[in-house]
């Protein structure tokens, strides 16, 4: 309740834990799918999904949404609010404020929930899984580019071992019946939308590479030239990557660790243009602040959460008159 509004900071020693704990995880849903019945299993991850989608799509589609809104629209707050006892001893358990226009946004993300729960269709899959992206993308947040090459470092290690030295990752993703992957139609134009031949890109090979970007459109807006070199070029790498992933792909008709291809392409390509114009000690001394970029849109039209600790604060701002700040929070964490 206390911590700032920024993302959470991934440090060097979180990047060189993550992939112990991800194999860990992976390990666990592999057992755990062998030992028990995979369609309990999934029935239940469906609504853990299917509520977490509604809230990710609905905090991505905002901002945009905001925009058909005309001036006059009727944009009304609300606030629902469960307390737990009475008097000094009063409780905020729950506390959500929202207006119209995050409903009518909520209202669009639960028929899109609601397809994705009855069909389980590739399209609501994927805008769930974009959605989980952004999301991750805006609430994690590397500090420096030494800790971006460790993470994805050991994640390049981690998707080559469990995807070539043994089944797991495979099984693990064809048998979870979640949005955790974005899903391509290979058969889109013989069936049309009802295709049901795949290839998969989990979300983690979008998100991991996705903050060290974010880190390096920081990195240039530190270096004050009006330019965006290394994000474009980070960017590109990142297409280029992925492409060489889906031609590798073919060629040899295996599945393949995309970050085998995207973890050189993204650090490579940005440490080649940093050596030609003699900044790679800038880039690897720059440390990033967790500031919001001037141009980044707040994700603010969701509802906040809030409880004791909040309370207390605003009671002791109002007796010293100063004006109360509200804070907003992301709705969902991967």
């Amino acid at each position: 309740q206390n911590s700032s509004e920024m993302p959470e900071t991934i440090t060097s020693r979180d990047a060189a834990r993550f992939p112990i704990v991800a194999s860990c995880t992976l390990l666990g849903l592999y057992l755990f799918f062998k030992i028990f019945s995979q369609e309990y299993i999934n029935l239940l991850l469906s609504m853990y999904f299917f509520v977490l989608g509604i809230l990710a799509l609905s905090h991505t589609i905002s901002p945009m949404m905001n925009r058909f809104f005309p001036a006059n629209f009727p944009n009304k707050q609300y606030q629902l609010l469960f307390t737990q006892g009475s008097g000094e001893s009063k409780e905020e358990i729950v506390n959500y404020e929202f207006d119209t226009k995050d409903l009518v946004c909520l209202a669009l993300s639960s028929v899109v929930g609601v397809w994705y729960l009855l069909r389980k269709h590739w399209i609501a899959n994927n805008l769930f899984g974009l959605a989980f992206s952004l999301n991750g993308v805006e609430l994690l947040h590397l500090n420096n580019v030494s800790t971006g090459c460790i993470l994805l470092g050991g994640l390049f290690i981690y998707d080559v071992f469990w995807v070539f030295g043994t089944n797991v990752m495979v099984t693990v993703a064809k048998s979870f019946e979640a949005p955790i992957k974005l899903v391509f139609p290979q058969d889109l134009l013989e069936k049309g939308l009802d295709a049901d031949n795949f290839a998969m890109l989990g979300l983690g090979d979008i998100v991991i590479p996705g903050i060290f970007i974010a880190l390096l459109l920081r990195f240039d807006i530190s270096l004050k030239k009006n330019t965006h070199t290394y994000f474009y070029t980070s960017f590109v790498a990142y297409i280029f990557g992925l492409g060489l992933t889906i031609f590798i792909m073919h060629i040899f008709k295996h599945a393949q660790p995309a970050l085998l291809y995207l973890v050189p392409a993204c650090i490579g390509f940005p440490l080649l243009v940093a050596l030609a114009k003699g900044e790679v000690t800038e880039m690897f001394s720059y440390e990033s602040s967790a500031e919001i970029l001037p141009h980044t849109p707040r994700l603010t039209h969701f509802p906040t959460v809030s409880g004791s600790p909040a309370s207390l604060a605003d009671s002791m701002q109002q007796k010293l008159s100063c004006p109360r700040r509200r804070r907003q929070q992301s709705p969902s964490a991967m």
